[in-house]
């Protein structure tokens, strides 16, 4: 397994090195371990940062370059009026350390906050 995933940073490695855009995808379908599939799914941000993109170009490979490859960039990918409003958010930079997106503490989905560990608890 070590040396598949060697091999696989090698050829992404090469890729951005010659200037291909790239586009996240997960095809976990199973856990691994304690982690759950959504949480297991957040390896390729390392594994990106690892064969030398920025956090940057992870995070436009994860939302714009996505959107661009499925012919979606109207309806998802960035926020703009009119998009599916899918957001996240962390409490630091994801844009200097692409690893917070693993510790996301706000979820909205179509519209609706699912998750919000930045509000204060209710008082009683």
């Amino acid at each position: 397994m070590k040396q598949f995933a060697q091999g696989s940073r090698d050829r992404l490695k090469r890729a951005v090195a010659a200037g291909v855009r790239i586009a996240a995808g997960s095809d976990e379908y199973y856990q691994m371990g304690k982690r759950t599939r959504g949480e297991s799914s957040t390896l390729i941000y390392e594994a990106y940062r690892d064969s030398g993109m920025t956090p940057w170009q992870i995070i436009q490979a994860a939302t714009v370059n996505g959107a661009e490859l499925l012919d979606w960039q109207g309806r998802i990918g960035s926020i703009e009026a009119g998009k599916f409003a899918d957001l996240v958010a962390t409490s630091g930079d994801p844009s200097q350390d692409v690893t917070e997106l693993e510790r996301v503490k706000f979820v909205m989905k179509g519209g609706e906050v699912v998750r919000n560990d930045f509000a204060e608890p209710p008082k009683r």
